[in-house]
């Protein structure tokens, strides 16, 4: 029953096997081709035609979003263990370290993500999760800038970027490890109090 006593109806069976087989596929896909694969492909693989793909997820971004959704998880449990640290400054390093390992999850995730986060538009199913970890990292960020590690004109949406634009590197295969290392040294003394850069 609904808040307004009306019955609410549960989605057929079949309706949820092939939300279900869809999200699976699709992340198969995802992994496999990156965001940019078939979704014509992605419907095949599932066994439904690609009406019912884009009956329950119209747009790619939509797809992508129920994806992520399931992905989650770890990244929940990654800043359960960050809010547990008592130095704000290395719990900041690392939410910014798992959203890297987040948005690398599959090639060419960081574009439509950067895109969401930059256009705002409410009707994008991507701009929900930013906002998410937007306010998330805003969270890590005051309160490094509470113990005077963090300079006070840096935002939580700045870091949010660089991590999506670190992770965007990583997904291009043109650097390696100890580049990807220089260069989070190169953001984190452009973000931290004079006294305290590395």
């Amino acid at each position: 029953m609904s808040a307004d006593g009306q019955r609410v109806r549960k989605p057929r069976a079949d309706v949820q096997r092939n939300r279900a087989a869809l999200l699976e596929t699709a992340q198969r896909h995802f992994l496999r081709y990156g965001v940019g694969t078939s979704l014509e492909a992605v419907a095949k693989d599932a066994g439904v035609g690609p009406g019912t793909l884009y009956r329950h997820f119209p747009t790619r971004e939509a797809l992508l979003a129920a994806v992520l959704q399931t992905r989650s998880e770890e990244l929940v449990a990654r800043q359960a263990n960050i809010s547990q640290l008592r130095d704000a400054t290395e719990a900041l390093e690392q939410w910014l370290r798992a959203m890297e390992d987040y948005f690398s999850a599959f090639s060419g995730l960081p574009e439509p993500l950067m895109a969401a986060a930059r256009a705002q538009e409410p009707d994008n199913p991507l701009t929900v999760p930013c906002d998410i970890l937007i306010t998330a990292t805003d969270t890590y960020v005051r309160a490094a800038q509470l113990a005077g590690h963090v300079r006070a004109s840096v935002k939580g949406y700045d870091l949010f970027l660089a991590a999506v634009s670190v992770a965007w590197i990583r997904g291009t295969g043109a650097t390696d490890a100890e580049s990807v290392d220089r260069l989070r040294a190169l953001i984190a003394s452009g973000y931290r109090e004079r006294g305290d850069r590395a």
